[in-house]
């Protein structure tokens, strides 16, 4: 299966933006009336949530609204609140030593749902590197020019509840963080609908892992490794088919080896099991962030593409990743 990605700059989300909306508008309705999805919200229920939690983005958000015109649901949808379930992989690790300090991630995601955008923005003036998702604003992962960077896995609980997708809590603390100190601050008072793991990192070394969830107090661990499950495993199917233990353990074992280096650390992560070919969570691609020096590498096996704050280049590239499992 081969995918197309686009790196691309976007100061802020304009006609070209409201040109994909339209285009994917029914994809993104199909995701947000998913699965476990009661009735949704209205939006300005939507937007008074928005309002209570992440107010900096209140402004954004509103000429989002503008730019799709008189259409409620487009509105509950680009508002990211009450999103449906959505599982996948992913693995995250903390390095301290040589080279770093560096944020390694591998997204894992389908491919036929993970978008082709990875972009510069600049809502607030302040650059934002980070691998966009849609509707509106999500990220995947990213780092701002502050020297914050910051990744998500799932949680590995079934919990849903009311609250905001991760990808725009994600958006919110590189938006308004410099720190992150502030980006826990930020994480912990905001409603989050599913049970997710996030991991931040910033230039001075500083790091935190967060299990967060619908049903569950904020934790704030100093994790140097996050697969997909919290402090112990509470879904056994879900970890059994990710390989969730086994994937800590490996990543773990390495962290802990006196001879491991970021570029050993960087190639397990494009090594089974920590990197899936399996067609439902498929590692689109591995993301080193140096906040250090405002750098990152996009990782495929066999290629490395590379951005810089202040030095980001528009690129195509169109990965090949062959005969994936089911």
């Amino acid at each position: 299966m081969k995918k197309r990605y686009v790196f691309t700059r976007e100061d802020r989300p304009e006609a070209a933006w409201a040109a994909r909306f339209a285009a994917g508008r029914d994809e993104a309705q199909r995701w947000y009336q998913g699965q476990g999805r009661g009735d949704p919200p209205s939006a300005a229920a939507c937007r008074a949530a928005l309002s209570r939690h992440m107010p900096e983005l209140l402004a954004h958000y509103d000429h989002a609204c503008a730019l799709v015109g008189d259409d409620e649901l487009a509105h509950c949808i680009i508002s990211h609140y009450r999103p449906p379930r959505l599982i996948a992989g992913c693995t995250q690790a903390v390095w301290l030593g040589d080279g770093g300090p560096a944020l390694v991630h591998n997204q894992d995601w389908p491919l036929g749902m993970i978008t082709e955008r990875f972009e510069s923005t600049a809502w607030f003036g302040r650059e934002v590197i980070a691998k966009t998702q849609r509707p509106w604003g999500g990220c995947l992962n990213g780092m701002n020019e502050e020297g914050l960077a910051a990744s998500l896995t799932f949680g590995g609980s079934p919990a849903q509840g009311e609250g905001f997708s991760v990808i725009l809590m994600l958006r919110y603390v590189l938006e308004t963080c410099r720190r992150v100190d502030e980006a826990v601050a930020a994480l912990r008072r905001i409603s989050i609908a599913l049970s997710q793991n996030v991991t931040l990192l910033d230039r001075s070394g500083d790091y935190a892992t967060l299990f967060l969830g619908p049903d569950r107090a904020p934790a704030v661990t100093q994790l140097r490794v996050c697969t997909n499950h919290q402090e112990q495993v509470v879904w056994p199917e879900h970890a059994a088919r990710w390989q969730t233990v086994e994937r800590l353990q490996i990543v773990q074992t390495a962290l802990d080896d006196p001879a491991m280096t970021l570029a050993d650390l960087t190639a397990l992560f494009l090594k089974p099991p920590v990197y899936s070919r399996q067609i439902a969570s498929t590692t689109a691609y591995t993301a080193v962030f140096r906040p250090a020096e405002g750098r990152v590498d996009y990782l495929w096996p066999g290629k490395v593409w590379t951005q810089r704050i202040g030095q980001f280049e528009a690129r195509e590239y169109t990965h090949d990743y062959g005969e994936l499992i089911p």
